[in-house]
């Protein structure tokens, strides 16, 4: 049996050190075959092999170490209550450490002489450390029983050491007395760093719930109930839950579409923004397709459902953005060994701090010593390295499906701004794909051409070619399907059927050369002709004898030729692979601007000229939209899919162009620009803050300037640093393209 890959919501989790050890834990599990953690949305993306380990295992494992995994099939309405419920309480904590820490911080600095001012602000802080902020020490110990360490572990020892050494100067301060020393407490630095930690996740948790409001939006398309109506029955409002394929649904102006369907009655206009992101609403009638999420506008119809559920467009669309959204950037790779190891080289770091103070700091060694670690132990800040990439990927992923671009990883958001080479498939990429015949030219008889019709047709609707169906459209039907005894496609080539024992080839030029099929002088010229007007030709012959020919447009897409030359006005060199003749080719290639093209190009062929352009080191995004382009697809380095196209095509392609415009390439590009420089920002960032704050906090500047970090200052920047990050990644939603 096969793998099953599937995001499950992870809870407990506060840092990059958090998601490093879920991760590391999951791998280890029989039966998995690779993980990705994503802190900024607290999601696993596991792929696991249901007849080795199950969800319900993975949660029991995670549990042993701390963290949980929801797997029930409603985690997605649990978590959000979950995510609720705690922002609520970590915001009344919030609140309240502070309350009683500003008290703390006035007696601290400005009232130390008051009578029983120590005990008054142990007993302000006591609460702050063992109500309010109690997570911290929970969490910590917790880890810690496990043999692992996360960001929770550097706040309860820098609070919880600094409370205790507090507590023994207020109960005993004979001991220092006796030794000509001054008790000093650090009741202060306890309460506010506590406090400001809180304050820094609370503003933390509120900007992470904005990087994922694609999601939210995309979720909130889908109406809840439904028009149901049924022959001789009275309209009925159902639950969109109970919706089956089958099911009559009427929608009136204003509505949204619940499900994916064909309309059966009654004419519209639909605006399609929310899945195409085309903002003129699209006219609907009876016999075109309608999808979940969009918006009826005019008039009411009845509509047929086709997909529900998980089936429909929106929800391959959301499911793909939670699966991008979840996915790692190779930068993250580097990102998360670090922060693997990032809790214990602070620990090692402290320590050391707090032994050269020892040996090194004169007469007050032991607070000096004590200070130096308490407040490596507050500044030191993984969070802000765990999220500096996710959070710029989600908003990115986010926006980019909004615009009506679909990314399915973030290794393809990363390259993407390195793409200097482009190969553009011919039909339904650069034209409509919506082919049609123009002329049609028979060679025999009048009196044959309805027997020769009847066989035409009835090949045509075997095959699965785009031409085919122009073909069936372009023939007279009796409803009489004739019984073939053999029929093949020959890729790149046509198809051959047998009918009466004798061969039928339909099919292109080269087909036509490999069955020795002979063609009249005045066929050819009137050939020629319609190749010159970038019209392709489609041949049909009996055996050797060509019965008729047809010629067959295109049109091009009318955004096609702006989309090119953008596209070239960016460096960006622009290559057109089709399977068509040299001369329809050519026409097409110079009317949209295409200096690069090939002609009578087989599938293969299409992978193997990417292949070339990579030896040539090249950066290559191939964009196609059938099932011929699933190879070139795969070799790319960049793989677009037109949205319109097959789904083995968007199968394969890692980005998909919804409304198939090709201006959105370049848009593509352009947001993975946006997205990778805001990653290397937030990274710039988290480093350069952690490796100048861990060692002014050590007491780097002591020797020289005499300067000592506050562990309440401390406390502050390090809530900082990782509110920025998130704050930096929000900032692309508003950068213009």
């Amino acid at each position: 049996m096969s793998t099953i890959k599937k995001s499950f919501p992870v809870m407990g989790m506060s840092c990059a050190s958090c998601s490093a050890s879920v991760e590391s834990v999951l791998k280890m599990q029989q039966g998995v075959s690779s993980v990705s953690v994503n802190l900024a949305n607290a999601m696993a993306m596991i792929e696991y092999d249901p007849n080795k380990t199950s969800p319900e295992a993975l949660k029991s494992v995670l549990n042993n170490v701390g963290y949980d995994l929801l797997v029930e099939e409603e985690a997605g309405e649990q978590v959000e209550e979950i995510h609720r419920t705690q922002y609520i309480q970590m915001q009344r904590n919030t609140i309240l450490a502070g309350v009683f820490s500003v008290p703390v911080v006035i007696i601290g600095m400005l009232l130390m002489d008051i009578p029983y001012a120590n005990w008054i602000m142990m007993a302000l802080t006591l609460p702050v450390l063992t109500i309010f902020g109690r997570k911290f020490f929970v969490n910590a110990t917790r880890l810690a029983l496990k043999g692992r360490s996360n960001m929770d572990t550097l706040v309860a020892m820098s609070t919880g050491i600094a409370f205790l050494f507090s507590l023994f100067n207020t109960v005993y301060p004979e001991f220092w007395h006796s030794r000509g020393l001054h008790p000093h407490v650090y009741y202060e630095a306890s309460a506010v760093v506590i406090a400001f930690v809180m304050l820094g996740k609370l503003l933390e948790e509120r900007a992470k719930s904005v990087t994922s409001s694609a999601i939210k939006k995309l979720i909130g398309l889908q109406p809840k109930t439904v028009t149901l109506v049924a022959e001789g029955e009275p309209e009925m409002e159902i639950p969109v839950s109970q919706v089956k394929v089958g099911f009559r649904l009427l929608v009136k102006p204003g509505e949204r579409i619940a499900v994916d369907g064909v309309i059966v009655s009654g004419t519209s206009f639909v605006d399609e923004s929310t899945i195409t992101g085309e903002s003129l609403p699209v006219e609907k009638m009876p016999g075109d397709k309608i999808f979940a999420g969009t918006v009826n506008q005019k008039g009411s119809f009845v509509f047929e459902a086709e997909k529900v559920g998980g089936e429909t467009i929106l929800a391959q669309i959301i499911k793909m953005v939670q699966e991008a959204q979840g996915s790692k950037a190779p930068v993250q790779k580097l990102v998360d060994k670090i922060a693997g190891i990032f809790v214990p080289v602070i620990l090692l770091i402290a320590i050391l701090s707090f032994t050269l103070w020892m040996i090194f700091g004169g007469e007050n060694a032991f607070t000096q010593a004590l200070l130096a670690m308490v407040t490596v132990l507050v500044i030191a800040c993984p969070c802000a390295l765990g999220l500096a990439t996710p959070t710029a990927i989600m908003v990115g992923m986010g926006k980019g499906a909004s615009q009506g671009i679909l990314i399915k990883d973030a290794e393809s958001l990363e390259l993407a701004l390195r793409v200097n080479a482009v190969v553009l498939d011919k039909t339904g990429t650069i034209t409509e794909g919506k082919p049609e015949v123009t002329d049609l030219l028979w060679t025999v008889p009048d009196e044959e051409q309805k027997d020769s019709g009847q066989i035409l047709l009835s090949i045509e609707k075997q095959s699965e070619h785009p031409l085919a169906e122009a073909v069936i459209h372009a023939l007279p039907d009796s409803g009489e399907r004739l019984p073939l005894s053999r029929f093949e496609s020959l890729t790149g080539k046509g198809v051959q059927a047998e009918y009466k024992d004798q061969n039928y080839f339909v099919g292109n030029e080269k087909l036509c050369r490999e069955a020795d099929v002979s063609i009249a002088d005045d066929m050819q010229r009137q050939i020629e002709s319609w190749q010159q007007q970038a019209k392709t030709v489609v041949f049909f012959s009996r055996e050797n004898e060509l019965l008729a020919a047809f010629a067959i447009a295109d049109r091009i897409k009318p955004t096609s030729t702006e989309a090119i030359r953008d596209l070239q006005n960016e460096g960006i060199e622009v290559y057109m692979l089709t399977g068509d003749h040299e001369q329809t080719a050519r026409a097409v290639a110079q009317s949209v601007g295409v200096n690069h093209f090939q002609s009578e190009v087989m599938p293969a062929d299409k992978a193997g000229f990417i292949q070339q352009l990579q030896r040539e080191g090249k950066i290559v995004a191939m964009v196609g939209d059938g099932i011929n382009d699933s190879h070139a697809l795969a070799q790319a380095d960049v793989s677009i899919a037109m949205g319109k196209g097959s789904d083995i095509a968007m199968d394969v392609a890692k980005m998909t162009i919804i409304s198939s415009d090709l201006r959105l390439i370049l848009q593509a590009i352009r947001l993975s620009k946006q997205t990778v420089r805001t990653i290397h920002q937030n990274l710039f960032w988290a480093f350069i803050y952690n490796l100048i704050g861990i060692p002014i906090a050590a007491g780097a500047l002591y020797p020289v300037f005499g300067f000592m970090l506050n562990p309440m200052i401390a406390g502050a920047a390090m809530a900082f640093s990782s509110v920025s990050v998130v704050t930096n990644s929000l900032r692309l939603k508003g950068m213009k393209d």
